[in-house]
């Protein structure tokens, strides 16, 4: 009996205690203490820890973004990794390709969360996301030289969001001031030079628009020194039947002229578009978009993973049976719906179950991608475990409770998990 169990015994020795200590002791202990409240074993309050499971609003949006996760990250991480596990074997440069989407499992998930929060700054110029779309953005929709500002007279109706539009009629030879004021210093073009009251033109209208503010005090509507031009400013010209005629810029002085009128009324306005905000980007940490925000990080952690796993599948089928559904007439499409997914279907099975896993217990880039002022909006059960536990409240008896709930479903996942690799066997 020792020669035939004593030995087999005394190798598995130090991982039984390994196991008892680290594994099967915590996970009993755990149980037994979700049956009691806050204070310890000295106050049993029955299944009042699972109730809160349900009938917290902070548990159960964690449940309802657990469950978010699970219809959308194991699907998009084994589609990405299919795809990409397809698409490299026809392109010469599929190592450094690979090597660039497995690249984010070299780094921990944490470390992933803090470079994925960086770029989803909401300010273009700290987040390389909002940077790419004002780019885009600037190009369709150029912003304004100025945000906001308001006429300086009467002269001059209207708001920066619809135009400023200068009330009195004018005819070619007169001379438009459109004078505007509530401009910060630091908001004035620094192109801007000393405003000048242009000239009449002769069959033209000749205008100037500049920052009706001179320091120490000054006349109003009027040019005077020190007072800058307003440069780049769209100016628009309207006849009579309020039809745009013309359309002109200011120059660094704050001129502008329009040439070749006929004789007619005619109105000066600002056109909306110089005070065109610039794009402030998109709040991708914000309380509406945290949940997809992490999703999309950790797809990107993971299909890398899925895209190896896949390949691998992918090299093992036979080249016979693909040549073979060619022969027959099969187009492309064809071959990959009717012969390669089919064949393949044990490898997406596993890449799958194992992303049910893991989203299930997701933790990690939670913490580090999401701001304080919104982790309660994209909590999840882990997170939600681990900051009932440990996160202040000290509440070990509904943590463990969370704890009891999440491995409970995780163990339907590790069965199916467990039945696929003794089919494969």
């Amino acid at each position: 009996m020792w020669s035939r169990y004593g030995v087999a015994f005394l190798f598995l020795l130090p991982a039984i205690i390994f196991l008892g200590v680290w594994v099967i002791y915590p996970a009993i202990y755990t149980f037994f203490r979700s049956f009691f409240g806050q204070s310890g074993f000295d106050n049993f309050v029955g299944i009042d820890n699972y109730k809160a499971l349900f009938t917290s609003d902070l548990l159960v949006t964690a449940i309802k973004n657990n469950a978010i996760w699970v219809a959308v990250v194991p699907a998009f991480v084994t589609a990405v990794g299919l795809i990409f596990a397809v698409l490299t074997e026809r392109v010469s440069w599929s190592v450094a390709f690979k090597t660039a989407v497995f690249m984010p499992m070299a780094i921990s998930a944490f470390a992933a969360g803090v470079i994925w929060r960086i770029m989803d700054q909401q300010d273009p110029n700290l987040g390389a996301i909002n940077a790419s779309i004002a780019v885009v953005k600037d190009a369709i929709n150029p912003p304004g030289v100025l945000s906001d500002a308001k006429p300086s007279s009467d002269n001059l109706q209207g708001t920066p969001s619809g135009g400023i539009t200068l009330q009195n009629p004018v005819q070619p030879g007169d001379v438009a001031k459109l004078g505007l004021t509530g401009i910060p210093p630091t908001e004035v073009p620094s192109s801007a030079v000393q405003a000048v009251m242009p000239e009449p033109l002769q069959g033209g209208i000749n205008g100037v628009v500049w920052r009706d503010f001179k320091p120490g005090g000054g006349n109003p509507n009027e040019v005077e020194q020190d007072e800058l031009g307003l440069p780049d400013v769209d100016l628009a010209l309207f006849d009579s039947n309020g039809d745009q005629v013309a359309t002109t810029t200011s120059a660094d002085d704050g001129t502008f002229s329009f040439d070749g009128l006929e004789q007619g009324n005619y109105r000066v306005g600002i056109a909306a578009s110089t005070f065109s905000t610039p794009f402030e980007g998109v709040a991708w940490l914000g309380e509406k978009l945290i949940t997809p925000s992490l999703l999309i990080a950790y797809i990107w952690i993971w299909a890398g993973f899925s895209m190896v796993v896949i390949a691998a599948g992918l090299a093992a089928i036979s080249r016979e049976t693909l040549e073979a559904a060619r022969t027959d007439g099969a187009n492309e499409w064809q071959v990959f719906r009717r012969v390669t997914v089919p064949q393949l279907l044990p490898v997406l099975s596993v890449v799958f179950v194992t992303m049910l896993i893991n989203v299930l217990k997701v933790f990690d880039i939670v913490v580090s991608l999401a701001p304080g002022s919104v982790q309660d909006d994209a909590n999840v059960i882990a997170l939600a475990m681990w900051r009932t536990s440990f996160g202040g409240a000290n509440n070990f008896g509904l943590g463990s409770a969370i704890a009891v709930f999440l491995f409970i479903l995780v163990i339907p996942i590790l069965l199916l998990n467990v039945r696929n690799f003794r089919r494969e066997a």
